[in-house]
């Protein structure tokens, strides 16, 4: 290759990066953060019947039932129960979820097996939920406050014009450098997201389909499917049925919920 050629394709490299960095804006990645959320409260609490299949690298799947329970906390991040009941041999298991807006979340798990509440540690929530490949962090619910936001650029996505924006998490224990997220621009749902691992290597992909709208507001995908691109594993989570605002509180969700729940 001649210099000549090698300085202009130099160049053309230099400035499609300058074109990038000039496109990214932090304010920007802020203000749709800040719209998502927005769009996405007074739902007040939320009953949920799932499906969850873990599937390896080559192909076999373990089902499993399960029920999440949510509630929304004014000025707070939510609270969520998640109950295993089938199959039988995690029938009974519990994990309960504090999402905070400043500090750490606050997790605990119920084992049946050994009648035991166990605290998540801070240090662990990068770990797998339950075998699955969504982790423990991944089980809490959106705050703007736990992330730094900046906006990437417009994408066409399945379809949708979208926001493509990148989300680095302030936990310092956190599993992940940043995400990627595609953003509808109509109804500021995420429908696809990118995990990048403490190296900064691409971890997995979470993807959102058949969204659906419930009362008049709320969005919710019926379908979630988590791949590992490191490992080759899959999790897929389908709902099968969901309620708001069933008249759940906040007895509903402290530890002894975890012993009791059915």
């Amino acid at each position: 290759m001649s210099l000549n050629r090698r300085f202009l394709c130099w160049l053309t490299v230099f400035l499609t990066i300058c074109s990038l960095n000039a496109l990214a804006s932090p304010e920007k990645g802020l203000e749709i953060a800040k719209e998502m959320k927005k769009r996405d409260e007074g739902w007040i609490d939320t009953r949920a019947d799932m499906q969850m299949i873990l599937r390896s690298p080559d192909g076999r799947e373990s089902v499993r039932e399960i029920r999440i329970k949510t509630l929304e906390i004014e000025d707070n991040g939510d609270k969520a129960l998640t109950i295993f009941d089938e199959p039988r041999d995690i029938a009974g298991t519990a994990f309960l979820s504090f999402s905070n807006i400043v500090g750490p979340d606050d997790q605990w798990i119920f084992l049946p097996a050994v009648k035991r509440v166990k605290r998540i540690a801070t240090r662990n929530k990068s770990g797998p939920f339950m075998g699955s490949e969504f982790a423990f962090e991944d089980m809490t619910s959106f705050e703007v406050e736990k992330f730094e936001f900046n906006y990437l650029r417009d994408e066409t996505y399945k379809g949708m014009d979208s926001y493509v924006v990148e989300q680095r998490p302030t936990d310092e224990y956190s599993g992940y450098t940043r995400q990627v997220v595609w953003v509808d621009k109509e109804h500021y749902r995420a429908h696809k997201i990118e995990f990048f691992d403490r190296k900064d290597a691409l971890l997995k992909i979470l993807t959102m389909d058949d969204y659906q709208q419930y009362e008049g507001k709320y969005w919710r995908a019926g379908r979630s499917d988590m791949d590992n691109f490191q490992t080759g594993k899959s999790t897929t989570l389908l709902v099968k049925d969901i309620g708001f605002k069933e008249g759940l509180d906040e007895k509903d969700f402290d530890k002894n919920a975890l012993r009791r729940a059915k």
